[in-house]
Order: C-alpha cells, then structure tokens, then sequence
C-alpha cells in the first residue's frame, strides 16, 4: 500500500533516524533544548503521533538518563536481607513473608554484603525431610553485583541487560553497602509502577498489615480513606490520599519520608521521580494505645 508521504512526493523518513529525530522532522521543527524537546513532543501527542502512554515513557527515558542510583535505591535500613548465619528455618520465614525473589546476605553487619541468595535456590530444602539434612548458605551463594551510588541510572540499566543481573548493591565512598537497587526500580522510573503477583490485590487499595499499621495505596480516593478509618482529611481540594499527603509535604516526597496529618503518620513506601505510589498509614491514637499497655 502506497503511503500518503509517498504519494505526496515527499521522501519517507530514513529508518535509521534517531526517533527525537523523526518526529521533529515530521513536526517540521528543531528543538534547541530538552524543554523545546518536551513541548513538541506533546505536540505529537496532540496530533495522535504518541499516545498519552507512549509520551510518558519518552519522558520517562529522558529522565532516566538524569536520575543516579543513589535517587531511587532501597536504603540499606530498609533491605530484606538474610545473614550468613541465619539457621535455614529463618531464612525461609524472611522469603515467605516477603515473597522477594533475591535476597543479599550479609555477614555480622548489614553494611557487609558477601553474595546474593535465590529464593529459587531453597526450594529444594522446603519439605520436612530436606530440612533435616545439612544447609550451608555457602553452597548457594550468588556473586554479588556492586554499583557506586554515583551511577547514571541509564548506564545501570545497560549492565543490567548486558550482565542479565537483577539486582546489584549500591556502596558507599567507604565500601560499605548503602543500600539495593534492582532492574524493576529502575524500570519504574520508565513505565510506572509495577506490580506483580506478589503485590497487593488489584481492586484492593487499603490493606492490614498488623495491629495499628495499614499499607494504602496513593491513588487511593479521599473518600474511601475517610469510610474506612473514619476520618476527616480534605475531600474538596484533594481526590486522592497521595494528594493530601503530597501537600503536606509542600513537594513530592521521597521514599522513608514521613509526615503526620489529623491523627495519622504516613511513611512514603514506593515513590519515584514523578509520583508517590505506596504509603504505610498508623492512626496515632492506636499507636499511643499500644505505648500506654507496655
């Protein structure tokens, strides 16, 4: 079939053309910076040359290249990691419980990572009769990947293709881990967020974790939070629970930051860049409660 540009007279666009490229040739126009660059980008997107979803993933690209490791990395406080020591019933709690596939182990402290530990890797021992036999962590161990928290994200994700790794340990000036990054953080800043099997259920948005402790998700409507806790946060400026906690704030918070709002604290769970994703939510007077029964 004879395409419209052919019919026209024009000459079609060489394939090999960066993308940025052919657009902005279609557009008839030469972005000077990465500003100009956006708008004609939304440019396209306007005419139905991108869709809504295809122009956040550019976007997402762009950033990608500005973003370094140590911006979205795990913190080492917050790994779900096993020691090398840990009897193998522990270990298969730690994986059960936090359903991860990659765990780091780490010697006496947790700064010290010595490998990588495949949850795949312990199926063997799960039935009674293997649990009796001798488990050495040792024979199991994985190389550990080990990233400067300087590292261009860009740069990250390359290795991470070339290698086939999936998770690599962030360390800091002295060596020391400071934290995990994997190929999902990394491809989150591109497409979003995403979950797996192991995440929460899709239609569900607030969930009980434990006694005093729920995990909401941000997009969560301010209405539904109110029935559910009973509470009284802004209905009228805000449509989301992510809003509310994004304007106390007064910015888009990071992941560990934590503030507290009519009654509540909010921790940040999952965050990138562009978007708070996942919250943990503790209603303060159950919290005092609990403190008042010790």
């Amino acid at each position: 079939m004879t395409s419209d540009r052919a019919r026209s007279g024009a000459q079609p666009l060489p394939q090999s053309l960066p993308w940025r490229k052919r657009i902005c040739r279609l557009l008839g126009q030469e972005p000077k910076d990465r500003a100009e660059l956006i708008e004609i980008l939304k440019d396209a997107e306007r005419m139905g040359l991108l869709d809504r979803d295809g122009l956040g993933m550019i976007e997402g690209v762009m950033q990608v290249a500005d973003l370094r490791v140590g911006d979205i990395m795990i913190p080492r406080a917050e790994m779900v990691a096993v020691r090398r020591d840990d009897p193998l019933e522990r270990i298969l709690e730690i994986a059960v419980d936090s359903a991860h596939s990659r765990f780091p182990v780490t010697g006496e402290d947790k700064g010290e990572v010595i490998g990588i530990l495949l949850a795949k890797d312990l199926l063997a021992h799960c039935s009674e009769t293997r649990r009796q036999g001798a488990f050495n962590i040792r024979d199991h161990l994985r190389s550990a990947v080990f990233v400067p928290e300087s590292k261009r994200l860009n740069v990250l994700l390359k290795e991470f293709r070339s290698s086939r790794n999936h998770m690599a340990i962030v360390v800091d000036e002295y060596g020391s881990a400071a934290g995990l990054v994997t190929i999902e953080d990394v491809l989150e800043q591109i497409v979003g967020d995403i979950e797996d099997e192991h995440d929460h259920d899709e239609g569900a948005f607030i969930f009980k974790r434990g006694k005093g402790e729920y995990t909401v998700k941000a997009r969560t409507s301010v209405e539904d939070f109110n029935d559910y806790f009973g509470s009284g946060l802004d209905t009228e400026d805000f449509d989301t629970v992510g809003g509310v906690v994004i304007n106390a704030f007064g910015r888009l918070p990071t992941r560990g930051e934590r503030t507290e709002l009519q009654g509540f604290r909010f921790t940040v769970l999952r965050a990138d860049s562009r978007r708070v994703h996942l919250l943990t939510v503790k209603p303060l007077a159950a919290e005092s409660a609990a403190l008042a029964t010790k």
